[in-house]
């Protein structure tokens, strides 16, 4: 168990991210624009700002600032990216879809990161191997979804 925490940071890291990973997948597959919608929304944002900040402090896998503390930098910017448009609602025309969109992509890298923690934890396989073919795995699915739902969301956000 120490190996999987490693200490309270680490803790609250895992118990953030687990949130986060429930919160995040409901808030996609709920209606959107509900009030429902926004309470679960605020739970995944604070359970990712909670796991991104504990994420910084996290330093026993490289020593220092590694590649995992540039992706919490890219998750932290599609997060704000996505919540922008929705606290301002602008572009009139087209924050829900830019809010949609921002969050979706935060979601699968959220996903990514999950799978790629998995998957380093595979006995005798190789690190950045499977953190990239967890991440590539992931984004390109999500990718493929997107696209083949892209049309149907932007007429439902009235884009």
């Amino acid at each position: 168990m120490q190996y999987l925490i490693g200490d309270i940071y680490g803790l609250i890291h895992l118990l953030a991210s687990i949130v986060a990973l429930i919160s995040g997948s409901l808030v996609l597959i709920m209606a959107k624009g509900t009030r429902r919608h926004k309470q679960v929304g605020y739970v995944y944002i604070a359970a990712m700002i909670l796991s991104l900040l504990t994420a910084f402090m996290i330093y026993r896998l490289f020593g220092g600032w590694g590649i995992f503390h540039y992706a919490a930098l890219l998750s932290a910017l599609t997060i704000a990216l996505g919540m922008i448009p929705a606290l301002t609602q602008k572009p009139p025309t087209s924050w829900k879809y830019l809010h949609f969109s921002f969050m979706y992509w935060s979601v699968m890298g959220l996903y990514a990161a999950f799978v790629a923690e998995l998957l380093t934890r595979v006995p005798d396989t190789p690190f950045y191997g499977m953190v990239g073919i967890a991440t590539a795995a992931v984004m390109m699915l999500g990718g493929v979804f997107f696209a083949i739902k892209k049309s149907k969301w932007s007429r439902m956000l009235g884009n």
